[in-house]
């Protein structure tokens, strides 16, 4: 009985190790062939690919500048929206609101999540974009104005818009993070300070700052997310490869680019930049996601010591 489980654990320590390496194999597959792929490209452009702003397909010229730009402005743009919305909900479920109203608030938070990205994308067009038009970019437009950010033409679709979208959608992730992480902070910490006399904005300074590097990591699985966004941004941000300071202008992103144009890519050439560019996103959000699971990680051991 005791050799029959001993070769049991084997095989089934085996199936483990074949199932962890499958999953390796096949991200260094991915790169693999997107490298292959993109060589025309590397090997042409070099590093100009990267900094390059004409993107003209006609003539075999491919400047990835306008994406790449557009990709970190809308992310970012997506944060600053995101981030203290999302603060404010998960301290608000997890530090004051009461176990009945954490519960569904929670749950609809998580919902929102579920959403599929198209779904978003069409609100965004028959509802958002029409507000940022008609009141959003004109209040932001009078009172703003001098501000490079907000002029140009308002016509509802741009990079502004772009932004809100992604906010909406990494909001619930961020949020989610960032309950899980301040949940972990010992209850012991918060009776002490209140023990000491601190308030309960005081003592949720203390838990903020406790999880700080938590919260860090939720931020950045949030930006990983806006950065790989495609179908909404596709469809509310423009699609035009330009560089613009204003918020109100067209623009693109790296998924927005590979998803409007990958079915017309014809030449060899032409399928070899987009592919370059799919490389450059992958990898980028690779990096990003890995970073924040790394801080979120750090969090949970610091917590559990």
């Amino acid at each position: 009985m005791a050799q029959t489980g001993t070769i049991g654990d084997k095989v089934f320590r085996t199936i483990l190790v074949i199932t962890a390496a499958i999953i390796l194999l096949i991200m260094v597959t991915m790169v693999f062939i997107m490298v292959w792929n993109a060589l025309p490209t590397i090997k042409s452009f070099g590093l100009s690919f990267l900094i390059g702003r004409e993107w003209k397909p006609a003539d075999s010229i491919f400047g990835a500048l306008p994406f790449i730009y557009g990709t970190i402005v809308s992310s970012v743009l997506a944060l600053i929206i995101a981030v203290p919305i999302s603060l404010g909900i998960a301290v608000f479920l997890v530090e004051q609101a009461p176990k009945k109203i954490a519960t569904p608030v929670g749950f609809m938070v998580e919902l929102l999540a579920a959403i599929p990205s198209v779904v978003y994308g069409l609100w965004g067009i028959f509802v958002l974009a029409p507000f940022v038009r008609d009141y959003l970019g004109v209040f932001l437009e009078k009172y703003f104005g001098w501000l490079p950010f907000f002029q140009g033409r308002l016509t509802g679709i741009g990079m502004l818009t772009g932004g809100i979208i992604l906010a909406l959608m990494i909001t619930p992730i961020i949020t989610a993070v960032v309950r899980d992480i301040l949940e972990v902070v010992p209850t012991q910490q918060r009776e002490a300070a209140l023990a000491l006399g601190a308030t309960k904005w005081e003592t949720t300074q203390i838990v903020l700052g406790n999880a700080a590097s938590g919260i860090a990591g939720a931020v950045i699985l949030g930006l990983g997310r806006a950065l790989g966004e495609t179908m909404a941004i596709t469809m509310v941000i423009g699609n035009s490869p330009q560089i613009s300071a204003s918020l109100f202008e067209p623009a693109y992103t790296i998924a927005s680019v590979l998803a409007a144009n990958f079915a017309d890519a014809t030449d060899e050439f032409y399928l070899s930049a987009l592919i370059e560019m799919g490389l450059v996103l992958f990898l980028v959000t690779f990096v990003v996601n890995a970073f924040a699971k790394l801080l979120v990680a750090r969090v949970g051991k610091r917590m559990h010591a």
